[in-house]
């Protein structure tokens, strides 16, 4: 399909209709693509009392209620549009949209697979099926729909930058790269093509890259959210030129950028490690039978400290069904305190064992699927560090594996990137220092609290002795020796389960020792040379 067509499924959406309904559906339609979302709502309202059982007028109710954040009244509307006629393509994939608002994941790929089977040649439906795909975290699936949108229309620069993400999630960089300078040659400044390539560990940047970037960053840019990636871009860009004081110039403004638009308190959190230090000063008492806890690992580390790489170790061996980032442990703690109408340090100490038990077998029902069936699986969200002690006693036999990495590397690697989102503590040098101190104070607690159920695993020591250091996280979670954990090393990048980008047994760059004197001041804030 040419992009320039009006693909047949837009057109006479409106047919049959009188001519003042028309206008109204016209009226609404332009309203909400100007945001004027009460003008829409009442343009609709006289659209559909003019013609209650159309089915454009109902399409655009269920996404005027999208827009205004009720999910539910509007998959309840689209639902009545489909009833009235289950072949609509467009309703399909708004229904599917919204079904994905409220969580119905599962649901909301079937909408959009079924919108695709009504409307083959039109590659919004390809694309909306695509990114479903990829927030469940099935790239392949994602490649093969977003490959059908391009296919179908090649200027489709969402379905591209996507396209490329979901191949870097594979490990597959040079397609990914070759796809965001693909949306780069048809729009030079795009931040997020821009920032996409800078996330792309082969890909490395000349100096016409410098050029273009230092450029674009002098005109105006649509949000300061794009000044910022270009931002982070270009520091990668000065680094590949091996122009190290250009970077981490570059690196402060960008940072700096992005500290600005954020709320996060060191102080803060500071705090609320002491209060969480304070409310576990010994183990509480959990649920009774630690039986339903064997099966999950709690994968916890800062970023770029040897989560990665541990996971795919694990995801390697067959009696472990996968790898979750899903905050099920945060968001049962978080119900139990709405529950209880108190914040959690306030209600743990009167918890019984019965209620941890509950507790526990509620996360398990939430996070039981990605076990697929196996014996084990790894939950490795990335604030599951601040509640050990909480998940110790919903799981009693849970298992907790500790990743660290050598402190400069890891502070100074979070520097450098831009994270989607979270991790607000890392736009700050020392920020950063101070975030990394209450990580570490807090799990030597926890290993000193549980020391049967405690590993710290060192990054550089599982790539310096891997054998040794894989039988002993195997064996600490209760897991035969498999030569899949160390012989996955040598598969192709496309064939390997994978915690984000990072590839088997390569170890992250040193790049402290490149930036000199510029790092000085992190490492007095971290206390090492």
């Amino acid at each position: 399909m040419v992009a320039s067509q009006v693909h047949p499924l837009l057109r006479d959406r409106a047919a049959g209709l009188s001519p003042e309904a028309v206008r109204r559906l016209d009226e609404a339609g332009d309203a909400m693509a100007g945001g004027e979302l009460d003008c829409a709502e009442a343009a609709l309202a006289a659209a559909l009392a003019l013609a209650p059982d159309s089915i454009e007028a109902l399409r655009l109710s269920g996404q005027l209620q999208q827009l205004r954040g009720n999910a539910e009244q509007a998959v309840a509307i689209l639902r009545q549009a489909l009833a009235k006629d289950p072949h609509d393509a467009l309703v399909h994939i708004s229904l599917g949209v919204s079904l994905q608002a409220r969580g119905e994941n599962e649901a909301a790929l079937s909408a959009l697979q079924r919108a695709c089977e009504l409307a083959p040649d039109f590659a919004p439906a390809w694309f909306n099926l695509g990114r479903m795909f990829q927030l469940l975290g099935r790239a392949a699936g994602a490649i093969t729909a977003l490959h059908r949108a391009l296919d179908l229309d090649p200027e489709h620069l969402a379905a591209r930058l996507l396209l490329a993400s979901a191949q870097a999630s594979l490990g597959a960089e040079a397609p990914a790269a070759a796809n965001y300078r693909e949306v780069l040659r048809r729009q030079p400044g795009h931040p997020e093509a821009w920032g996409g390539l800078s996330a792309l560990d082969t890909e490395r940047f000349g100096k016409d890259d410098v050029a273009r970037l230092q450029q674009v960053l002098q005109m105006p840019q649509p949000t300061p959210h794009a000044r910022i990636q270009l931002g982070f871009a270009l520091a990668r860009a000065l680094e590949d030129q091996a122009d190290y004081r250009a970077a981490f110039r570059m690196l402060r403004k960008a940072n700096a950028w992005r500290h600005r638009q954020l709320n996060w308190s060191a102080a803060r959190m500071r705090a609320h490690v002491d209060a969480m230090l304070a409310a576990f000063t010994e183990p509480l008492a959990g649920a009774a039978d630690a039986a339903p806890g064997e099966p999950v690992i709690f994968l916890v580390a800062l970023p770029h400290a040897g989560a990665g790489l541990a996971g795919q170790v694990l995801a390697a061996h067959p009696y472990v069904g996968g790898v979750d980032e899903s905050p099920d442990l945060q968001r049962v703690i978080g119900e139990e305190s709405a529950r209880r109408g108190q914040p959690l340090l306030q209600w743990v100490g009167s918890a019984t064992p019965a209620d941890w038990a509950r507790l526990g077998q509620d996360y398990l029902a939430r996070a039981g699927h990605w076990r697929r069936g196996r014996p084990r699986f790894v939950d490795a969200h990335r604030l599951n560090w601040r509640v050990v002690g909480v998940a110790l006693a919903m799981l009693p036999g849970a298992r907790v594996v500790h990743c660290r990495r050598d402190a400069l590397e890891t502070c100074f690697a979070c520097y450098r990137e831009l994270f989607a989102g979270g991790h607000d503590f890392s736009y700050d040098l020392d920020d950063i220092a101070s975030y990394w101190r209450d990580h570490e104070r807090l799990g030597r607690h926890w290993q000193q609290l549980f020391p049967q159920r405690f590993l710290v695993l060192d990054h550089e020591a599982l790539l310096a002795e891997p054998e040794a250091q894989v039988r002993r996280l195997l064996a600490f979670c209760g897991l035969e020796d498999d030569p899949a954990c160390l012989g996955f090393r040598h598969e192709p990048a496309a064939a390997r389960t994978a915690l984000r980008t990072q590839q088997p047994w390569r170890r992250e760059p040193a790049l402290a020792a490149r930036y000199g004197a510029e790092l000085d001041r992190l490492r007095l804030l971290l206390g090492v040379r």
